[in-house]
């Protein structure tokens, strides 16, 4: 299951990031931007028309992210 496949209010764990078929440093930007695993992110709004995702990484930080990095994140 990846971060895109949470309905809006849903929680997860992240338990890694994907690097196949990925623009190079994508993975170290969701790195700086605080999606590690073992990190708890909530999906709090999605976009229409596969648009990004809001979410809320740790406790209070909040990012806007593509579809397309979503399904990179494997959550448990």
């Amino acid at each position: 299951m990846n971060l895109a496949d949470l309905k809006i209010g849903e929680t997860g764990i992240v338990k890694q990031v994907l690097e196949v078929g990925c623009q190079p440093g994508i993975v170290q930007r969701l790195t700086a931007m605080g999606i590690v695993s073992e990190r708890p992110v909530q999906v709090l709004r999605k976009a229409i028309f596969n648009g990004p995702l809001h979410i809320r990484v740790g406790a209070t930080t909040e990012i806007a992210i593509r579809l397309q990095e979503a399904e990179m994140i494997i959550i448990k």
